[in-house]
C-alpha cells in the first residue's frame, strides 16, 4: 500500500546517498510516473528529495541534509515492525522488503534487543488451513485500490439474495476476523460495506473514478455493531461437556458456574440470522434458557436440522 511504499523509500533514501527512479519502481513493482509522484507526496511532508540528472544521478536527499533517525524511538520502530509483522500473517509477505529497511536503521549492537521486542508481541490473523480465494480477492482488490478502477462482482446479502455490483473501491477492513470492502456502490448510489467471503466472480473494471475524501468518523465499521435498543437479554446454559466452549467465547466475568460443572451466561444480542447461526454453532453443548420465542425457534431450526438426516 502507498503509506508503505512512502516509508520504504524515506528509509532507503537515508541509507544510500542515490537512488534510480527505475530501481524503486521494479523494487514496488510500480510504473516510474508512480515513483516521482511519491516523491512529491514525500517533499510535501517536509522532507527535501532531489532528482539529479546525468548518467550518475539518481533520487537523493538534499546535499546536507539530514534525516533525524531519532524521529522515532526504538520501542516505536519495534511497535510498527510488529503491526506489519501481524498485517504480513494474513495478506502474504508484501511487507517482507519494509520490515528489512526497518531492521537496517537498528545499529548493529542494539539489533538483539530489538529482535526481543518484536517477538514480546505476536497477532497471526492468518486462519488455520488455506484462504486461498479470498487472498486471491484482497489481492485483486488492493491492485483496484491502487490503480484507481472500478470492480465488480456478483453479491449474496445476509437473506441469501444475489445481486451484480459495480464498486469504487475505498477501503480494505478486516473486522472481527473478516474482510470486508468499503466502497461506493453505483447500484444504491451510497457507500456500502461487503463481506469478501460473499463476492463471486470478483474482476477490475476498466472504469476510473476519482476518490473522494470520506472522513473517519464516517465510516460504518467505527460505529457499535450492536445497539442497546436493537438487543435483548439472552440467557445460555452451557453443559459441563461444553464449558470449554463457554470459556473461549465468553469472558470470565459472565460466567456463572451452575454447581454442576456447566454454566450460565448472560448476554445481550440483537436478534437475527447471526444470533441463531452463532447458537446453533454449540451444537448440543447449549440451551437458550431464555426468552421462550428464541427457545421455540431453536427447537424449530433443530428439528429441520434432524429431518435432512433423517
Amino acid at each position: 500500500m502507498k503509506i508503505d511504499r512512502l516509508l520504504s523509500i524515506v528509509i532507503l533514501l537515508m541509507n544510500r546517498p542515490l537512488i534510480q527512479a527505475k530501481e524503486l519502481a521494479d523494487m514496488f513493482e510500480v510504473s516510474a510516473r508512480t515513483i516521482y509522484r511519491d516523491i512529491d507526496s514525500i517533499n510535501n511532508a517536509g522532507i527535501p528529495v532531489v532528482t539529479y540528472q546525468g548518467a550518475n544521478g539518481g533520487i537523493g536527499l538534499m546535499e546536507g541534509y539530514r534525516l533525524d533517525r531519532n524521529l522515532l524511538t526504538e520501542r516505536e520502530l519495534a511497535d510498527i515492525f510488529t503491526a506489519l509483522q501481524s498485517v504480513s500473517s494474513y495478506v502474504g509477505g508484501e511487507h517482507t522488503l519494509l520490515m528489512e529497511k526497518i531492521s537496517s536503521v537498528i545499529p548493529p549492537a542494539q539489533s538483539a534487543a530489538f529482535r526481543s521486542k518484536t517477538t514480546q508481541l505476536i497477532v497471526d490473523f492468518s486462519p488455520w488451513g488455506l484462504n486461498g480465494p479470498q487472498e486471491e480477492r484482497l489481492t485483486l482488490l488492493k491492485e483496484a485500490l491502487e490503480e484507481g478502477v472500478a470492480v465488480a462482482f456478483e453479491y449474496v446479502n445476509a437473506d441469501g439474495r444475489m445481486s451484480k455490483r459495480s464498486v469504487e473501491p475505498y477501503t480494505l477492513v478486516l473486522k472481527g476476523q473478516a474482510w470486508y470492502l468499503y466502497g461506493l456502490c453505483a447500484k444504491h448510489e451510497e457507500f456500502r460495506l461487503f463481506k469478501l467471503l460473499r463476492m463471486k466472480a470478483l474482476v477490475k473494471e476498466g472504469r476510473v473514478y476519482v476518490r473522494q475524501d470520506i472522513p473517519l468518523k464516517d465510516f460504518p465499521w467505527t460505529k457499535g455493531w450492536m445497539r442497546p435498543a436493537d438487543s435483548l437479554p439472552v440467557v445460555l446454559h452451557f453443559s459441563a461437556a461444553g464449558k470449554h466452549l463457554a470459556e473461549d467465547y465468553f469472558d470470565s466475568t459472565e460466567l456463572q458456574p451452575d454447581g454442576n460443572g456447566g454454566y450460565t451466561v448472560r448476554v445481550h444480542y440483537p436478534e437475527d440470522n447471526w444470533l441463531y447461526g452463532f447458537l446453533l454453532g454449540f451444537g448440543t453443548s447449549v440451551e437458550v434458557l431464555e426468552p421462550e420465542h428464541i427457545r421455540v425457534r431453536m427447537r424449530e431450526l433443530a428439528a429441520g436440522i434432524a429431518a435432512k438426516y433423517r
